[in-house]
């Protein structure tokens, strides 16, 4: 299968053009949690300093399901710090990319992103994301399988299962479009890319679903370091294998048969504002 060519470094645009759009660009991160008190100290000083090392004006969006380890009580004495930090909270619904979702239909902003909250994923490399988007490509992923990237704790089973997992998105997967790393939980896309499209709000992968359903036209890998987990407990069990599982089924089906199902749409109508 053909695969995304991904280099380091990216050959700027016109500078003009690309400060302008910076000018006028804002970007909504959004990090989804679920009792993950532990590692957002951390994390947030991590990504705010990442933040702002790149030009556009940004904002951190916690969307909690209902956590019951101070997390709530931990990021609204945060906010009263630094205003860039939000919060919502949902008391009812869990999933995580139904959290990501809730958390875009309520921003803004015209580049929207995610990253985990569990550390895994290396802040320091979001002005390299954001540059990606930049210099014009919808999708930017911070990818686990693009060259010179590097997961060290994996055993040889849970390595062969992932890829067994990123092998069977292929067929679904627009030719032009194949990611290395489709399952990623850190990446920015662009919000025309995903508005007014339908998604599932039960899973785990959105990222796979914007790629097939999304109006995605370029997609650029930034190889990461994929870390340990420090604290806390892994979401990763038999359900999200099972979610997975039905959301293949019926990206499959939408692929090659078509049919209809109830789905999440992110509609710019929805944010009411800041």
């Amino acid at each position: 299968m053909s695969s995304i060519s991904v280099e380091p470094c990216y050959i700027p645009l016109n500078a003009c053009a690309t400060q302008s759009r910076a000018m006028t660009e804002k970007l909504t991160l959004v990090i989804p949690t679920l009792n993950e008190v532990a590692n957002l100290p951390l994390l947030l000083e991590r990504v705010t300093a990442s933040l702002e090392k790149q030009p556009l004006a940004f904002e951190i969006l916690i969307v909690d399901d209902g956590s019951c380890d101070g997390t709530e009580e931990l990021i609204s004495s945060i906010i009263t710090r630094d205003t860039r930090i939000r919060l919502l909270v949902r008391r009812e619904e869990r999933g995580l990319s139904g959290a990501i979702l809730h958390g875009w239909e309520n921003c803004s902003a015209s580049i929207l992103g995610v990253i985990d909250a569990d550390l895994q994923h290396p802040p320091e490399l979001l002005p390299a994301l954001v540059g990606v988007i930049q210099e014009g490509y919808d999708v930017a992923i911070g990818s686990r399988y693009a060259r010179g990237a590097q997961v060290h704790h994996w055993s040889g089973l849970r390595r062969l299962l992932s890829m067994a997992a990123v092998w069977v998105t292929y067929p679904i997967q627009r030719c032009t479009l194949k990611a290395q790393d489709p399952m990623s939980g850190y990446f920015l896309v662009r919000r025309k890319c995903v508005e007014k499209v339908e998604f599932q709000s039960t899973g785990f992968k959105l990222l796979l679903e914007i790629l097939v359903r999304g109006r995605v036209a370029s997609v650029q890998e930034v190889p990461i370091i994929f870390g340990r987990r420090l604290t806390g407990r892994s979401k990763a069990n038999l359900g999200v294998a099972w979610e997975y599982l039905r959301l293949l089924s019926r990206l499959y089906a939408s692929r090659y048969v078509r049919r209809p199902s109830a789905r999440l749409t992110i509609d710019p109508q929805h944010y009411v504002g800041d």
